[in-house]
Protein backbone atom coordinates (compact mmCIF):
# COMPACT_ATOMS: atom_id res chain seq x y z
CA UNK A 1 0.00 0.00 0.00
CA UNK A 2 2.89 2.71 1.11
CA UNK A 3 4.58 1.38 -2.46
CA UNK A 4 1.73 1.78 -3.94
CA UNK A 5 0.78 5.62 -3.13
CA UNK A 6 4.44 6.88 -3.51
CA UNK A 7 3.95 5.35 -6.98
CA UNK A 8 0.72 7.39 -7.28
CA UNK A 9 2.40 10.59 -5.93
CA UNK A 10 4.92 10.75 -8.72
CA UNK A 11 2.83 9.58 -11.21
CA UNK A 12 0.29 13.04 -9.78
CA UNK A 13 3.60 14.99 -9.53
CA UNK A 14 5.18 14.13 -13.08
CA UNK A 15 1.54 14.44 -14.81
CA UNK A 16 1.43 18.12 -13.62
CA UNK A 17 5.01 19.06 -14.68
CA UNK A 18 4.64 17.68 -18.10
CA UNK A 19 1.15 19.95 -18.30
CA UNK A 20 3.32 22.82 -16.67
CA UNK A 21 5.71 22.31 -19.95
CA UNK A 22 2.97 21.54 -22.35
CA UNK A 23 1.13 25.17 -21.57
CA UNK A 24 4.02 27.64 -21.29
CA UNK A 25 3.88 27.96 -25.36
CA UNK A 26 0.20 28.32 -25.30
CA UNK A 27 0.38 31.20 -21.89
CA UNK A 28 3.67 32.97 -23.80
CA UNK A 29 1.16 32.86 -27.23
CA UNK A 30 -1.47 34.21 -24.85
CA UNK A 31 0.57 36.78 -23.46
CA UNK A 32 1.30 38.08 -26.73
CA UNK A 33 -1.99 37.96 -28.03
CA UNK A 34 -3.78 40.58 -29.90
CA UNK A 35 -5.65 42.16 -27.19
CA UNK A 36 -2.95 41.85 -24.94
CA UNK A 37 -0.73 43.60 -26.93
CA UNK A 38 -2.98 46.10 -27.77
CA UNK A 39 -3.56 47.17 -24.10
CA UNK A 40 0.03 47.34 -23.33
CA UNK A 41 1.24 49.19 -26.59
CA UNK A 42 -1.82 51.68 -26.16
CA UNK A 43 -0.15 52.89 -22.90
CA UNK A 44 3.51 52.37 -23.59
CA UNK A 45 3.65 53.89 -27.15
CA UNK A 46 2.56 57.13 -25.90
CA UNK A 47 4.57 56.98 -22.76
CA UNK A 48 7.29 56.20 -24.87
CA UNK A 49 6.68 59.18 -26.66
CA UNK A 50 6.42 61.27 -23.52
CA UNK A 51 9.73 59.48 -22.28
CA UNK A 52 11.33 60.47 -25.86
CA UNK A 53 10.52 64.12 -25.26
CA UNK A 54 11.61 64.23 -21.81
CA UNK A 55 14.58 63.46 -22.46
CA UNK A 56 14.32 65.84 -25.72
CA UNK A 57 14.66 68.67 -23.40
CA UNK A 58 18.40 67.66 -21.89
CA UNK A 59 19.24 66.20 -25.36
CA UNK A 60 18.44 69.68 -27.20
CA UNK A 61 20.20 71.76 -24.20
CA UNK A 62 23.48 68.98 -24.56
CA UNK A 63 23.07 70.13 -28.31
CA UNK A 64 22.62 73.76 -28.25
CA UNK A 65 25.31 74.30 -25.81
CA UNK A 66 27.58 71.96 -27.02
CA UNK A 67 28.87 74.29 -29.66
CA UNK A 68 29.95 76.19 -27.26
CA UNK A 69 32.70 74.30 -26.13
CA UNK A 70 33.50 71.07 -23.31
CA UNK A 71 33.06 73.86 -20.70
CA UNK A 72 29.55 74.74 -21.47
CA UNK A 73 28.32 70.95 -22.10
CA UNK A 74 30.30 70.35 -18.67
CA UNK A 75 28.16 73.23 -16.95
CA UNK A 76 24.98 71.96 -18.11
CA UNK A 77 26.11 68.20 -17.28
CA UNK A 78 27.02 69.27 -13.46
CA UNK A 79 24.25 70.88 -13.06
CA UNK A 80 21.49 68.71 -14.13
CA UNK A 81 22.49 66.55 -11.82
CA UNK A 82 21.90 69.00 -9.32
CA UNK A 83 18.27 69.56 -10.73
CA UNK A 84 17.75 65.72 -10.88
CA UNK A 85 18.55 65.42 -7.15
CA UNK A 86 16.10 67.88 -6.20
CA UNK A 87 13.37 66.51 -8.50
CA UNK A 88 13.64 63.26 -6.53
CA UNK A 89 11.10 64.52 -4.46
CA UNK A 90 8.54 65.52 -7.33
CA UNK A 91 9.02 61.85 -8.94
CA UNK A 92 8.70 60.09 -5.91
CA UNK A 93 5.34 61.89 -4.85
CA UNK A 94 4.49 60.93 -8.49
CA UNK A 95 5.17 57.19 -8.19
CA UNK A 96 2.98 57.07 -5.36
CA UNK A 97 -0.13 59.02 -6.78
CA UNK A 98 0.05 56.44 -10.40
CA UNK A 99 0.25 53.59 -7.88
CA UNK A 100 -2.92 54.78 -6.03
CA UNK A 101 -4.88 56.41 -8.91
CA UNK A 102 -4.23 53.49 -11.09
CA UNK A 103 -5.53 50.90 -8.07
CA UNK A 104 -8.34 52.91 -7.67
CA UNK A 105 -9.18 53.43 -11.79
CA UNK A 106 -8.96 49.19 -11.48
CA UNK A 107 -11.50 49.06 -8.73
CA UNK A 108 -14.10 51.26 -10.30
CA UNK A 109 -13.30 54.16 -7.58
CA UNK A 110 -13.05 57.55 -9.58
CA UNK A 111 -14.12 59.73 -6.40
CA UNK A 112 -10.77 58.09 -4.67
CA UNK A 113 -8.59 58.34 -7.60
CA UNK A 114 -9.47 62.49 -7.55
CA UNK A 115 -9.02 62.48 -3.67
CA UNK A 116 -5.29 61.08 -4.55
CA UNK A 117 -4.97 63.41 -7.07
CA UNK A 118 -5.41 66.43 -4.53
CA UNK A 119 -3.05 65.16 -1.92
CA UNK A 120 -0.57 65.42 -4.32
CA UNK A 121 -0.95 68.80 -5.50
CA UNK A 122 -1.12 69.45 -2.01
CA UNK A 123 2.32 67.79 -1.73
CA UNK A 124 3.44 69.19 -5.36
CA UNK A 125 3.34 72.79 -3.82
CA UNK A 126 5.17 71.73 -0.44
CA UNK A 127 8.00 70.37 -2.36
CA UNK A 128 7.96 72.52 -5.00
CA UNK A 129 8.49 75.66 -3.32
CA UNK A 130 11.32 73.67 -0.60
CA UNK A 131 13.35 73.02 -3.60
CA UNK A 132 12.74 76.45 -5.27
CA UNK A 133 14.64 77.77 -2.13
CA UNK A 134 17.59 74.79 -2.32
CA UNK A 135 18.08 76.48 -5.79
CA UNK A 136 18.51 79.66 -5.52
CA UNK A 137 20.38 79.77 -1.97
CA UNK A 138 22.97 76.83 -2.68
CA UNK A 139 23.73 77.01 -6.35
CA UNK A 140 26.98 78.07 -6.11
CA UNK A 141 28.14 75.05 -2.93
CA UNK A 142 25.92 72.72 -5.03
CA UNK A 143 28.73 72.85 -7.77
CA UNK A 144 31.74 73.18 -5.68
CA UNK A 145 30.58 70.03 -3.96
CA UNK A 146 29.90 68.64 -7.14
CA UNK A 147 34.07 69.00 -7.94
CA UNK A 148 33.07 71.07 -11.12
CA UNK A 149 36.18 72.25 -12.96
CA UNK A 150 36.60 76.18 -11.85
CA UNK A 151 35.90 77.45 -15.51
CA UNK A 152 32.59 76.03 -15.13
CA UNK A 153 31.26 76.90 -11.59
CA UNK A 154 29.97 80.25 -12.26
CA UNK A 155 28.03 79.24 -15.42
CA UNK A 156 27.13 75.96 -13.69
CA UNK A 157 25.63 78.09 -10.51
CA UNK A 158 23.64 80.13 -12.94
CA UNK A 159 22.22 77.77 -14.63
CA UNK A 160 20.89 75.91 -11.28
CA UNK A 161 19.72 79.42 -10.18
CA UNK A 162 17.48 80.21 -13.41
CA UNK A 163 15.78 76.68 -13.43
CA UNK A 164 15.05 77.15 -9.49
CA UNK A 165 12.43 79.50 -10.86
CA UNK A 166 10.21 76.94 -12.33
CA UNK A 167 10.36 74.16 -9.42
CA UNK A 168 7.02 74.87 -7.99
CA UNK A 169 5.56 74.68 -11.68
CA UNK A 170 7.58 71.28 -12.60
CA UNK A 171 6.09 69.71 -9.77
CA UNK A 172 2.56 70.14 -11.05
CA UNK A 173 4.21 68.96 -14.02
CA UNK A 174 5.38 65.59 -13.02
CA UNK A 175 2.10 64.38 -10.38
CA UNK A 176 -0.34 65.74 -12.83
CA UNK A 177 0.97 64.10 -15.42
CA UNK A 178 1.66 60.90 -13.20
CA UNK A 179 -2.35 60.93 -11.68
CA UNK A 180 -3.22 60.72 -15.56
CA UNK A 181 -0.79 58.07 -16.44
CA UNK A 182 -2.61 56.08 -13.31
CA UNK A 183 -6.04 56.74 -14.99
CA UNK A 184 -4.88 54.92 -18.08
CA UNK A 185 -4.15 58.18 -20.18
CA UNK A 186 -0.40 58.24 -21.42
CA UNK A 187 -1.47 60.14 -24.44
CA UNK A 188 -2.10 63.47 -22.67
CA UNK A 189 1.26 63.80 -20.78
CA UNK A 190 2.68 63.07 -24.22
CA UNK A 191 1.35 66.31 -25.43
CA UNK A 192 2.18 68.39 -22.59
CA UNK A 193 5.86 67.26 -23.06
CA UNK A 194 5.47 68.06 -26.77
CA UNK A 195 4.38 71.41 -25.42
CA UNK A 196 7.55 71.78 -23.03
CA UNK A 197 10.11 70.99 -25.68
CA UNK A 198 8.77 73.49 -28.71
CA UNK A 199 9.00 76.27 -26.41
CA UNK A 200 12.29 75.16 -24.52
CA UNK A 201 14.02 75.05 -27.92
CA UNK A 202 12.39 78.05 -29.42
CA UNK A 203 13.49 80.55 -26.14
CA UNK A 204 16.49 78.28 -25.39
CA UNK A 205 17.77 78.95 -29.02
CA UNK A 206 16.52 82.35 -28.66
CA UNK A 207 18.36 82.89 -25.36
CA UNK A 208 21.81 81.10 -25.82
CA UNK A 209 22.58 83.01 -29.18
CA UNK A 210 21.08 85.82 -29.50
CA UNK A 211 17.64 86.86 -31.50
CA UNK A 212 17.30 90.34 -32.38
CA UNK A 213 17.64 93.09 -30.00
CA UNK A 214 18.04 89.85 -27.16
CA UNK A 215 21.68 89.21 -26.33
CA UNK A 216 23.81 86.13 -27.03
CA UNK A 217 23.36 84.74 -23.05
CA UNK A 218 25.02 81.08 -23.70
CA UNK A 219 24.46 78.67 -20.86
CA UNK A 220 22.32 80.81 -19.13
CA UNK A 221 20.00 81.34 -22.05
CA UNK A 222 19.80 77.00 -22.11
CA UNK A 223 18.61 77.74 -18.42
CA UNK A 224 15.75 80.13 -19.44
CA UNK A 225 14.43 77.98 -22.07
CA UNK A 226 13.98 75.04 -19.72
CA UNK A 227 12.43 77.38 -16.90
CA UNK A 228 9.94 78.28 -19.06
CA UNK A 229 9.12 74.94 -20.98
CA UNK A 230 8.36 72.97 -17.96
CA UNK A 231 7.10 75.81 -16.26
CA UNK A 232 4.67 75.91 -19.39
CA UNK A 233 4.07 72.22 -19.28
CA UNK A 234 3.04 72.33 -15.32
CA UNK A 235 0.37 75.52 -15.71
CA UNK A 236 -1.18 73.29 -18.46
CA UNK A 237 -1.67 70.01 -17.04
CA UNK A 238 -3.34 71.84 -14.31
CA UNK A 239 -5.10 73.70 -16.79
CA UNK A 240 -6.62 70.39 -18.09
CA UNK A 241 -7.04 68.85 -14.59
CA UNK A 242 -9.08 71.76 -13.57
CA UNK A 243 -11.41 71.86 -16.91
CA UNK A 244 -11.66 67.60 -16.10
CA UNK A 245 -10.10 65.08 -17.94
CA UNK A 246 -9.81 61.14 -18.10
CA UNK A 247 -11.97 60.60 -14.95
CA UNK A 248 -10.05 62.92 -13.09
CA UNK A 249 -10.96 66.50 -11.84
CA UNK A 250 -9.09 69.37 -9.82
CA UNK A 251 -10.80 71.50 -7.79
CA UNK A 252 -9.51 74.50 -5.55
CA UNK A 253 -11.31 74.29 -2.79
CA UNK A 254 -10.28 70.48 -2.25
CA UNK A 255 -7.32 71.24 -1.84
CA UNK A 256 -6.93 70.43 1.65
CA UNK A 257 -4.25 68.13 3.61
CA UNK A 258 -6.31 64.82 4.30
CA UNK A 259 -3.87 62.63 6.58
CA UNK A 260 -5.29 59.85 5.42
CA UNK A 261 -4.45 59.39 1.78
CA UNK A 262 -0.94 61.27 2.24
CA UNK A 263 -0.04 58.61 4.28
CA UNK A 264 -0.64 56.20 1.57
CA UNK A 265 1.04 58.04 -1.13
CA UNK A 266 4.19 58.38 1.43
CA UNK A 267 3.39 54.70 2.10
CA UNK A 268 4.63 54.13 -1.16
CA UNK A 269 6.27 57.34 -2.16
CA UNK A 270 9.10 57.79 0.60
CA UNK A 271 10.65 53.93 -0.33
CA UNK A 272 10.37 55.22 -4.02
CA UNK A 273 12.18 58.61 -3.14
CA UNK A 274 14.72 57.21 -1.24
CA UNK A 275 15.41 54.87 -4.04
CA UNK A 276 15.59 57.96 -6.25
CA UNK A 277 17.52 60.19 -4.13
CA UNK A 278 20.04 57.02 -3.63
CA UNK A 279 19.94 56.69 -7.42
CA UNK A 280 20.72 60.60 -7.44
CA UNK A 281 22.87 60.41 -5.24
CA UNK A 282 25.12 57.56 -6.72
CA UNK A 283 24.63 59.34 -9.98
CA UNK A 284 26.18 62.58 -8.29
CA UNK A 285 28.80 60.98 -6.82
CA UNK A 286 29.69 58.76 -10.09
CA UNK A 287 29.98 61.96 -11.87
CA UNK A 288 32.00 63.74 -9.25
CA UNK A 289 34.66 60.57 -9.69
CA UNK A 290 34.43 61.43 -13.55
CA UNK A 291 34.86 64.89 -13.16
CA UNK A 292 38.37 64.40 -11.60
CA UNK A 293 39.29 63.09 -15.11
CA UNK A 294 39.06 66.71 -16.40
CA UNK A 295 36.50 68.59 -18.47
CA UNK A 296 37.21 66.83 -21.60
CA UNK A 297 36.16 63.67 -19.94
CA UNK A 298 33.70 64.36 -18.41
CA UNK A 299 32.05 66.22 -21.27
CA UNK A 300 32.46 63.02 -23.46
CA UNK A 301 30.86 61.17 -20.42
CA UNK A 302 28.00 63.30 -20.55
CA UNK A 303 27.26 63.20 -24.28
CA UNK A 304 27.75 59.28 -24.45
CA UNK A 305 25.21 59.46 -21.40
CA UNK A 306 22.90 61.88 -23.35
CA UNK A 307 23.41 59.61 -26.10
CA UNK A 308 22.43 56.31 -24.26
CA UNK A 309 19.11 57.78 -23.01
CA UNK A 310 17.81 57.63 -26.09
CA UNK A 311 17.62 53.58 -25.36
CA UNK A 312 16.07 54.63 -21.79
CA UNK A 313 12.93 56.36 -23.47
CA UNK A 314 11.60 52.54 -24.44
CA UNK A 315 12.43 51.27 -21.07
CA UNK A 316 10.75 54.27 -19.02
CA UNK A 317 7.70 54.11 -21.83
CA UNK A 318 7.40 50.34 -21.33
CA UNK A 319 7.72 50.86 -17.25
CA UNK A 320 5.80 53.40 -16.89
CA UNK A 321 3.13 51.12 -18.78
CA UNK A 322 3.85 48.49 -16.33
CA UNK A 323 3.06 50.49 -13.53
CA UNK A 324 -0.23 51.47 -14.83
CA UNK A 325 -1.10 48.27 -16.06
CA UNK A 326 0.18 45.85 -13.11
CA UNK A 327 -1.82 48.36 -10.70
CA UNK A 328 -4.74 48.37 -12.58
CA UNK A 329 -5.23 44.86 -12.62
CA UNK A 330 -4.38 44.46 -9.15
CA UNK A 331 -7.06 46.83 -8.46
CA UNK A 332 -9.04 44.75 -10.57
CA UNK A 333 -8.27 41.63 -8.52
CA UNK A 334 -6.91 39.98 -11.52
CA UNK A 335 -2.96 39.59 -10.89
CA UNK A 336 -2.09 37.04 -13.41
CA UNK A 337 -2.92 39.66 -15.78
CA UNK A 338 -1.38 42.08 -13.90
CA UNK A 339 1.72 39.87 -14.13
CA UNK A 340 1.13 38.79 -18.22
CA UNK A 341 1.01 42.71 -18.67
CA UNK A 342 4.27 43.28 -16.88
CA UNK A 343 5.88 40.17 -18.53
CA UNK A 344 4.87 41.50 -22.04
CA UNK A 345 5.83 44.65 -21.41
CA UNK A 346 9.35 44.10 -20.53
CA UNK A 347 9.69 41.90 -23.64
CA UNK A 348 8.87 44.66 -25.90
CA UNK A 349 10.72 46.93 -24.23
CA UNK A 350 14.09 43.95 -24.54
CA UNK A 351 13.60 43.80 -27.87
CA UNK A 352 13.63 47.30 -28.63
CA UNK A 353 16.59 48.37 -26.90
CA UNK A 354 18.81 45.18 -27.74
CA UNK A 355 17.91 46.57 -31.38
CA UNK A 356 19.27 50.48 -30.23
CA UNK A 357 21.98 48.74 -28.36
CA UNK A 358 23.42 47.30 -32.36
CA UNK A 359 23.08 50.60 -33.20
CA UNK A 360 25.66 51.73 -30.67
CA UNK A 361 27.88 49.45 -30.90
CA UNK A 362 28.30 50.13 -34.94
CA UNK A 363 27.58 53.95 -34.88
CA UNK A 364 28.94 55.46 -31.35
CA UNK A 365 31.86 58.21 -32.91
CA UNK A 366 28.66 59.37 -35.36
CA UNK A 367 25.72 59.34 -32.85
CA UNK A 368 28.48 61.40 -29.96
CA UNK A 369 29.34 63.61 -33.40
CA UNK A 370 25.28 64.62 -33.59
CA UNK A 371 26.34 66.47 -30.17
CA UNK A 372 29.85 67.69 -30.35
CA UNK A 373 32.50 68.04 -33.12
CA UNK A 374 35.57 68.21 -31.16
CA UNK A 375 37.40 65.04 -32.26
CA UNK A 376 38.90 64.40 -28.88
CA UNK A 377 35.72 64.71 -26.62
CA UNK A 378 34.67 61.68 -29.93
CA UNK A 379 37.90 59.60 -29.00
CA UNK A 380 36.82 59.62 -25.79
CA UNK A 381 32.96 58.84 -25.71
CA UNK A 382 33.40 55.89 -28.63
CA UNK A 383 34.24 52.49 -26.38
CA UNK A 384 31.90 53.98 -23.48
CA UNK A 385 29.07 54.04 -25.99
CA UNK A 386 30.32 51.14 -27.99
CA UNK A 387 30.48 48.69 -23.76
CA UNK A 388 26.85 49.83 -22.48
CA UNK A 389 25.50 48.05 -25.79
CA UNK A 390 25.38 44.89 -24.59
CA UNK A 391 23.76 46.17 -21.25
CA UNK A 392 20.62 47.20 -22.79
CA UNK A 393 18.54 43.83 -22.20
CA UNK A 394 19.40 43.86 -18.94
CA UNK A 395 18.97 47.37 -18.70
CA UNK A 396 15.38 47.27 -20.07
CA UNK A 397 14.26 44.08 -17.55
CA UNK A 398 15.32 46.01 -14.82
CA UNK A 399 13.52 49.69 -15.59
CA UNK A 400 10.18 47.78 -16.83
CA UNK A 401 10.29 45.21 -13.99
CA UNK A 402 11.26 47.99 -11.81
CA UNK A 403 8.09 49.55 -12.55
CA UNK A 404 5.44 46.88 -12.87
CA UNK A 405 6.50 46.21 -8.97
CA UNK A 406 5.84 50.02 -8.46
CA UNK A 407 2.22 49.62 -9.62
CA UNK A 408 2.22 46.80 -6.95
CA UNK A 409 3.02 49.34 -4.15
CA UNK A 410 6.36 47.21 -3.87
CA UNK A 411 8.73 50.42 -3.42
CA UNK A 412 10.58 48.93 -0.51
CA UNK A 413 11.97 45.83 -2.79
CA UNK A 414 12.79 48.04 -5.45
CA UNK A 415 14.77 51.08 -3.07
CA UNK A 416 16.83 47.90 -2.23
CA UNK A 417 17.17 46.50 -5.13
CA UNK A 418 18.68 49.98 -6.72
CA UNK A 419 20.82 51.11 -3.96
CA UNK A 420 22.26 48.12 -3.42
CA UNK A 421 23.02 47.74 -7.47
CA UNK A 422 24.50 51.52 -7.26
CA UNK A 423 26.18 52.12 -3.44
CA UNK A 424 27.55 48.38 -3.30
CA UNK A 425 28.77 47.71 -7.37
CA UNK A 426 28.75 50.81 -9.35
CA UNK A 427 30.53 53.15 -7.38
CA UNK A 428 32.80 50.71 -5.32
CA UNK A 429 33.88 49.53 -9.06
CA UNK A 430 34.19 52.84 -10.53
CA UNK A 431 36.50 54.33 -7.78
CA UNK A 432 38.71 51.58 -8.23
CA UNK A 433 38.77 51.28 -11.97
CA UNK A 434 38.95 55.18 -13.02
CA UNK A 435 41.83 55.89 -12.08
CA UNK A 436 43.23 53.01 -13.74
CA UNK A 437 41.36 52.77 -17.06
CA UNK A 438 40.21 56.64 -17.06
CA UNK A 439 36.33 56.98 -18.41
CA UNK A 440 36.22 52.95 -19.74
CA UNK A 441 36.76 51.72 -16.10
CA UNK A 442 34.21 53.79 -14.66
CA UNK A 443 31.71 52.83 -17.47
CA UNK A 444 32.77 48.88 -16.66
CA UNK A 445 31.24 49.29 -13.60
CA UNK A 446 27.97 51.38 -14.28
CA UNK A 447 27.17 48.34 -16.85
CA UNK A 448 28.60 45.71 -13.87
CA UNK A 449 25.50 47.18 -11.86
CA UNK A 450 22.97 47.34 -14.93
CA UNK A 451 23.29 43.65 -14.53
CA UNK A 452 23.17 43.20 -11.54
CA UNK A 453 19.78 45.04 -11.19
CA UNK A 454 18.29 43.24 -13.80
CA UNK A 455 18.81 40.09 -12.42
CA UNK A 456 17.32 41.01 -9.26
CA UNK A 457 14.13 42.72 -10.59
CA UNK A 458 13.73 39.49 -12.73
CA UNK A 459 13.90 36.97 -9.45
CA UNK A 460 11.70 39.60 -7.48
CA UNK A 461 9.02 39.56 -10.48
CA UNK A 462 8.89 35.99 -10.98
CA UNK A 463 8.08 35.76 -6.88
CA UNK A 464 4.30 36.10 -6.07
CA UNK A 465 4.60 38.51 -2.67
CA UNK A 466 3.92 41.58 -4.99
CA UNK A 467 0.61 40.59 -6.06
CA UNK A 468 -0.56 40.32 -2.44
CA UNK A 469 0.52 44.11 -1.28
CA UNK A 470 -2.38 46.04 0.38
CA UNK A 471 -2.04 49.91 -0.45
Amino acid sequence: MRCGAVVAQHNEVHNSLMSTALTIPQRLRASFSGASTHRVLSLALPAVGEQTLNMAVGLADTFMVGHLGAAAVTAVGLSNQAVMLVTTFFAATATGVTALVARHVGAREPEQANIVTHQGYLLGILFGVLALAFGLSLSRPTMSALQAPAEVIEDGASYLSIVALSFPLAAWLFIGNAALRGSGDTRTPMLVMLVVNVVNIVVAYAAIYGSGPLPALGVAGSAIGAAVGRGMGGLLVTALLLHGHSGLRLYIRRLLPDLRQIRRIANIGLPAGAEQLLMRGAQTTFAATVATLGATAFAAHQIALQAESLSYMPGFGFAMAATTLVGQGLGAREPARARADGRLAQWLAVGIMAGMGVIFFLFPAQIIGIFITDPQVIRLGVWPLRLVAFSQPVLATSMVLGGALRGAGDTRTTLFITGGGLWLVRLPLAWLLTPRFGLVGAWIAMIADLHVRGTLAWLRFRGNHWTRLKI
